[in-house]
């Protein structure tokens, strides 16, 4: 089973995804910058998914464990199969009927999965 990130804790993520290796001092004052959150809310954060694995902090040093790809990853898989029954087309039709599909975006995916070969 893999590790759920929760939407709060993925926006912490972002940030520590961005400024990794980064010291808790510094964590504390971006997540009060960027999500206007207290010194305490960033440690219980800090400590709740460092005891779920998904980061580590060592010596007030804090990195990831677990990759932002890879988050997104284990996201993407985990809607699809909650909400589309495991079925990526009919994820991908509901995406492309709600939101449209430019030619940059199409050429991008065929690239992605070199289907242009």
């Amino acid at each position: 089973m893999q590790p759920v990130i929760y939407e709060s804790e993925y926006n912490f993520c972002k940030i520590l995804w961005e400024n990794e290796p980064v010291k808790s001092t510094e964590l504390v004052r971006l997540c009060r910058e960027k999500l206007d959150w207290k010194k305490s809310t960033t440690y219980t954060v800090i400590k709740r998914l460092s005891d779920r694995g998904i980061i580590k902090s060592e010596n007030a040093i804090v990195t990831s464990i677990i990759k932002k790809e890879d988050a997104q990853s284990i996201e993407s898989v985990n809607i699809i199969d909650s909400r589309f029954d495991g079925s990526l087309p009919e994820f991908v039709a509901a995406f492309v009927r709600a939101r449209g599909i430019t030619d940059e975006e199409r050429q991008e995916i065929v690239r992605q999965f070199g289907l242009d070969k």
